[in-house]
């Protein structure tokens, strides 16, 4: 899906919605982040089969779509830390009844495979 329709204001609000999340792995670092703060290398541990490029690709658009706030810590070794936005915590809380649904066909899914 076209980057540009993540601002297009004469596209359907869902379309504008998926567009933010469009991509393999915002939903999960989306819910990730649900749970607070998290440094880019907790982020990785936690889906290894991420690469770093991508992560951080994925990262930086959830920040230009003001999902997420990059916060850098002047340390050393630098520290950057990654949060929710209010707009990233709304987004969040708008894709639960998503989520849901997701998990009741999962469950349907798995008793038909198991009563076949």
């Amino acid at each position: 899906m076209a980057r540009s329709r993540t601002q297009d204001t004469e596209v359907c609000g869902v379309s504008a919605a998926v567009a933010v999340v469009h991509g393999k792995w915002k939903t999960l670092l989306l819910w990730l982040l649900e749970s607070g703060p998290h440094r880019p290398g907790e982020l990785r541990r936690r889906i290894p089969e991420i690469s770093e490029k991508v992560l951080t690709q994925a990262l930086r658009e959830m920040e230009s779509d003001g999902l997420v706030h990059r916060e850098v810590h002047d340390v050393t070794p630098p520290k950057t830390v990654y949060s929710l936005t209010g707009e990233g915590r709304e987004l969040s809380v708008a894709l639960a009844p998503l989520s849901d649904w997701g998990h009741r066909r999962l469950d349907r899914l798995a008793r038909e495979r198991a009563a076949s």
